[in-house]
């Protein structure tokens, strides 16, 4: 795959490959063209040269998107309300899971006053609720301090546990990935190309401190050209 903005290439021969129910992370530097990369697996932009051959895929971008005048059950309801669904038949699917997402309790509540983790969870929810084989997690986590991000990164994994899906997650936390991934694809620098594909075959859930994830997140540093 290939896509430049005028005298700027953003990719250069990406090739990008994901089984049902995988998780696949894609890590490279900021500004290498990952978002990029999503954006045309969703049908948003179009690539200059290559394919696509993906199923019906929800993006969920690196704001929340959260609309400031709708509660958060209103929020997470809103991909079924554009699918066509009545307002109380949106509403009540999207009750049905705010007690496991740990969000009971703030149904009415807007999105200026949730924690910025309770905000990704509302976003998360409606990214999921859209019911497409394909979620495409665009650095879900990159705004959150870093104690939130590690608590999110958690519920994130068991909420696949709960419900898999193929995912396709953009990154530029090697860490996150190697927790998170059964397989992480590392870019290059802008112009983005493929440097390694590293396979994760680690048990669920991993803890950041197991030496076979430490030992994973350094191959992927060395891989990048960055130190360990």
């Amino acid at each position: 795959m290939r896509k430049a903005y005028g005298d700027v290439v953003a990719l250069d021969g990406v090739d990008l490959r994901a089984a049902a129910g995988e998780v696949v992370a894609v890590v490279g530097p900021s500004g290498c063209g990952k978002s990029t990369l999503l954006s045309i697996v969703c049908g948003l932009d179009a690539a200059d040269a290559g394919t696509v051959d993906a199923p019906e895929a929800s993006l969920m971008p690196q704001r929340d998107g959260l609309l400031p005048w709708l509660s958060a059950l209103d929020n997470a309801a809103l991909a079924l309300r554009v699918g066509g669904a009545s307002k109380a038949a949106a509403r009540a699917a999207a009750h049905s899971h705010f007690v496991r997402f740990g969000l009971e309790g703030f149904e009415k509540t807007r999105p200026a006053a949730l924690s910025g983790g309770m905000r990704q969870r509302v976003a998360f929810l409606r990214t999921l609720l859209a019911g497409r084989p394909l979620l495409c997690l665009d650095e879900p986590f990159g705004a959150l301090d870093a104690l939130t991000r590690a608590q999110a990164q958690t519920w994130l994994a068991e909420a696949l546990a709960r419900d898999p899906r193929t995912v396709l997650l953009v990154t530029h936390d090697v860490e996150e990935a190697v927790l998170l991934a059964d397989r992480i694809v590392l870019l290059s620098p802008r112009p983005a190309r493929v440097v390694s594909v590293l396979e994760v075959a680690l048990p669920r859930p991993r803890v950041r401190t197991d030496a076979a994830v430490v030992q994973l997140r350094e191959r992927a540093l060395t891989a990048l050209g960055l130190q360990p």
